[in-house]
């Protein structure tokens, strides 16, 4: 009983000390990048906005030219071909005054946005501030692009070995692969099968897995405020909708005869069709937009509640409001870890449940 308790205790304290990290770097991570000259005001959105959109470098630490950041690749395809080269080269200029000349093609960056620069090698703007230069085709490496990929990368260094323990160990589970069962036993027990069906479930289990985990990892990375991790990729609305069109894509080409004909020939009286149809099409269309929205709202939320909290101490300009701050970050984080598995939790029931409807048979639905 006693070693089962300080097992306890340091299990506690080891979680305890990983928050207090992620708490105190945060912190310092944004009061880096508050730094500025004595005049300048200092401005929460643009913090936070930083922090939360992609971009082109993993900024470490620093402001202006005395940052230290990660530069990544920027590939570009222009008028002139394929160019190629380190966003480093900006300079650390996002505001349209820096150009890099390549291949006779001059370019600038503006809010992380890369655009080709007029004859006079300048960035004009409209009357609300909106840049009117083109843009050539940009393939780039940016920081949600390598999140994506190391995710990836993690994923298949996990299910990879576990596979591998499974068929050696002829499915004893030894290891990583002991760890990893009760979550895969659960995507299938309590959302795949009870929400899909007991004869077909098993055809959406490598999707509903992988969604799952995938979603969860990179949760997990956008909590993690230092490189290789900090991208906000499922806080991306570009990334959350490439997910939930393929949860629509999957769920309407395997839609069954009911369940197209529950869309196109209601069990209405007929004059109602006019009504009905429309109505049953936009829930097509809603169901998807809800995934998207619901996932990058919520990841995009907790991060914008912790840079706001840390924000506070520089707007009040005081020491005596950072103990407030500093609490409620911890509470915050502690939080979004719970958070990070709720929301791809939530993401896989809502596509199995989906799926579920498209592939139910009208006998077994009556």
């Amino acid at each position: 009983m006693i070693e089962s308790r300080l097992t306890r205790n340091r299990n506690f304290f080891c979680f305890l000390s990983f928050v207090l990290f992620l708490g105190f770097f945060s912190i310092g991570s944004a009061s880096a990048a508050t730094e500025s000259s004595e005049s300048a005001a200092f401005d929460p959105k643009e913090l936070i906005m930083h922090h939360v959109a992609d971009a082109h470098e993993f900024h470490i630490l620093g402001e202006g030219d005395r940052s230290v950041s990660l530069p990544l690749p920027i590939i570009l395809w222009t008028d002139q071909g394929l160019v190629t080269f380190l966003s480093s080269e900006f300079h650390h200029d996002d505001q349209g005054k820096h150009v890099v000349e390549k291949n006779g093609v001059k370019l600038l960056k503006y809010h992380e946005k890369i655009y080709y620069a007029d004859e006079n090698g300048a960035l004009q703007l409209d009357s609300e501030g909106h840049p009117l230069n083109a843009k050539p085709w940009d393939f780039s490496i940016t920081k949600n692009v390598f999140s994506l990929f190391l995710s990836a990368i993690l994923l298949l260094l996990i299910f990879i070995p576990v596979a591998s323990s499974y068929k050696r160990n002829q499915g004893i589970p030894r290891g990583l692969s002991g760890f990893m069962e009760p979550l895969v036993v659960y995507v299938r027990d309590e959302i795949a099968r009870p929400n899909i069906g007991e004869k077909k479930y098993l055809k959406y289990m490598p999707y509903l897995l992988t969604a799952f985990f995938f979603i969860w990892i990179n949760n997990l990375i956008g909590l993690i405020p230092f490189f290789p991790f900090s991208a906000n990729l499922t806080g991306n609305i570009a990334f959350t909708l490439t997910l939930a069109m393929f949860t629509a894509v999957i769920t309407n080409f395997s839609g069954t005869k009911s369940y197209w004909g529950h869309i196109f020939k209601p069990a209405v009286p007929s004059w109602l069709y006019i009504i009905m149809i429309p109505v049953e099409l936009i829930g097509v269309i809603s169901k998807p937009f809800a995934l998207m929205i619901r996932l990058f709202a919520n990841i995009t939320a907790g991060h914008i509640i912790i840079l706001s909290l840390i924000s506070l101490i520089f707007i009040f300009k005081t020491i005596l409001i950072a103990p407030v701050s500093i609490g409620f970050v911890l509470f915050i984080n502690t939080i979004e870890l719970l958070v990070a598995a709720l929301q791809a939790f939530i993401f896989t029931l809502l596509s199995a449940l989906f799926i579920g409807m498209a592939v139910e048979e009208h006998d077994e639905h009556h």
